[in-house]
């Protein structure tokens, strides 16, 4: 080809220019491709020997680097070789804006998910219901990345988003106050796995309801009642009671009553706290606090008791009231002492009819 054939003018370029700005584009992928290819594996293979996670975020934000957001930063380095109109200029420049934040989305979106992903991750053990409110999260997070990229888009293509976003303000609260139970349920999960007044596995007593939290969902909560059937609550009836977690129990405070009969010796009387004592202190999760003659009842003389078990399970309350019961039984034998039961005596007085007169 002569120098004439290169000298042609096209669209206000000659060939040459235009060859020069493909070759400048083709290049650029080529060599943004190589480039992001052999960074991302480098980092890869450093991150495999590295207990840090924060090289492996970085290997993923070039992973997610996308071939249409290279392709056009290309092409604005090739349009640089050519003399453009002051319209394709700008049609140039909107399109890298606009690739640029795509991408700035896609990366954004990668931190999010990095970021909630390692929350989830810690806490996971512990609740498992997390996995649940952090999808929650993270869509809410990803949609107001997108929502900002897309406004900023409009904005940069000289679209006015003044009146859009007073329109998006109006119809955000119609659709608010139109599910505001479900918005109320959603934010009530939230807060349940963020500040965690239970989690899956605790035993809780809210009202008349009670049972075993099985699943902590997005609009309610279920519990499996002691009974066996399952109890569906909604998540903000649950944040308006008051919640009695029994599984956050540290010590559970025992309380019981005894009672002997009336006629029982005084000096017996004075020993029953004393053997109540003992019985309470042989056990090994059983702290003994007190035991007092309390009242004088309407069949019994009342003791009152009062010990901590320093573990906070029921069955094991259970076992160590039955052992310490059983040892009361056995000791009040060998004192002779009889537990009370209800009863009334019936006093019957014969009075002799007076002399006739006579």
């Amino acid at each position: 080809m002569d120098a004439a054939f290169w000298d042609t003018v096209f669209w206000g370029n000659t060939l040459i220019r235009w060859a020069i700005a493909l070759g400048i584009t083709v290049g650029g992928v080529l060599v943004l491709r190589i480039v992001a290819a052999v960074i991302a594996r480098q980092i890869k293979r450093f991150a495999s020997a590295t207990e840090n996670d924060v090289d492996d975020l970085v290997a993923d934000l070039l992973d997610r680097t996308k071939v249409v957001f290279i392709v056009i930063v290309a092409l604005w380095a090739g349009s640089n070789a050519l003399t453009l109109s002051d319209r394709a200029a700008l049609i140039v420049r909107s399109a890298l804006v606009l690739g640029l934040l795509l991408q700035t989305a896609f990366w954004a979106t990668t931190i999010v998910n990095y970021a909630l992903g390692r929350y989830r991750a810690r806490v996971e053990d512990d609740d498992p219901s997390v996995a649940t409110a952090m999808g929650a999260v993270g869509f809410l997070i990803r949609l107001a990345v997108w929502a900002v990229i897309v406004l900023i888009a409009l904005d940069t293509m000289g679209i006015d988003i003044t009146a859009l976003i007073a329109g998006l303000g109006v119809g955000g609260i119609a659709v608010a106050l139109a599910v505001q139970n479900v918005l109320g349920d959603l934010f009530a999960s939230l807060a349940i796995i963020l500040d965690k007044p239970f989690v899956v596995g605790d035993f809780i007593i809210v009202g008349e309801s009670q049972g075993t939290v099985e699943h902590v969902g997005l609009k309610t909560t279920r519990v499996r009642a002691l009974s066996g059937e399952q109890l569906v609550i909604s998540n903000s009836d649950l944040l308006s009671s008051r919640i009695r977690n029994y599984k956050r129990m540290e010590e559970r405070r025992i309380v019981f009553h005894v009672g002997v009969v009336y006629g029982t010796p005084a000096e017996k009387l004075g020993r029953v706290p004393d053997i109540i004592r003992q019985a309470v202190e042989s056990r090994d999760n059983a702290r003994f606090d007190r035991s007092h003659f309390k009242t004088f009842g309407a069949s019994s003389l009342d003791y009152e008791t009062v010990y901590y078990m320093t573990v906070p399970d029921y069955a094991s309350y259970m076992d160590t009231q039955q052992a310490i019961n059983l040892e009361l039984y056995r000791r009040f034998e060998e004192e002779g002492l009889d537990f009370a039961y209800p009863t009334q005596t019936l006093f019957l007085k014969n009075e002799s009819a007076p002399e006739s007169a006579g």
